[in-house]
């Protein structure tokens, strides 16, 4: 099976990969589709956004698309940056950036309320054949997971959804991983994401958490097998 994953951004393509590892799944990204849309990410929610995202790039490409939308939810803040965590210092605003936002943000807010949680939810948007094929066999199962397929008369997507939870750091802390990761501290680790390693991270983090949904739901479908079967 073939995904093509709704990112031009290489460091969330390999967390992917090492996540889906061992399903006999081939990914691409959005560097193999240079005339693809890009989705207007307008939505309320985290869940509205990566659905957007997944459906704009298979309905351009007619192949299975994957998207993701993450949210940092700082409780001092609100709740912000949240749906807008990714461009959080203005439009176009890289890590850096953001980042240097956040540190001003809670200048002064004692460690104890400094907490805060990743929200990610994750799409893949169906081609019709595999959305076809799913369909076929609900029926045929006499069952179906409304809580995490959309869909009717052929199933649309799958959407799974992860939380991790933690607190901000005072300052970055780390040299791995990506966005917020050199800020967001595990209590029980004692680190920061960018200071576990890709390995440690990725059997923890948010995005691993609604992945594993996803890879879940594609081996129950048996749109997937394992590498070997």
């Amino acid at each position: 099976m073939t995904i093509l994953v709704a990112t031009r951004n290489p460091d969330k393509v390999r967390e992917i990969e090492a996540i889906l590892r061992g399903l006999d799944v081939s990914l691409v990204s959005l560097e193999r589709f240079p005339d693809a849309p890009a989705a207007v990410e307008d939505g309320l929610t985290v869940e509205e956004n990566a659905l957007k995202k997944a459906r704009t790039v298979r309905d351009a490409t007619g192949i299975t698309a994957l998207a993701d939308d993450t949210g940092l939810e700082v409780d001092a803040l609100g709740g912000a940056p949240g749906v807008y965590s990714a461009r959080y210092a203005g439009e176009g605003a890289g890590y850096e950036a953001n980042n240097r936002k956040l540190i001003a943000a809670l200048d002064g807010v004692p460690d104890s309320e400094r907490t805060a949680r990743f929200r990610c939810v994750t799409a893949l948007a169906l081609s019709a054949s595999d959305g076809e094929t799913v369909h076929r066999r609900m029926r045929e199962r006499g069952g179906e997971d409304p809580a995490a397929i959309q869909g009717t008369s052929r199933v649309d997507a799958f959407v799974a959804e992860g939380i991790l939870e933690g607190r901000i750091a005072r300052e970055k802390r780390g040299t791995g991983g990506f966005g917020y990761d050199p800020l967001f501290e595990i209590p029980a680790a004692g680190k920061t994401l960018a200071e576990m390693g890709n390995e440690a991270k990725n059997k923890m983090s948010h995005r691993y958490r609604a992945l594993i949904e996803i890879r879940e739901l594609l081996l129950r479908w048996e749109l997937v097998l394992r590498r070997g079967e």
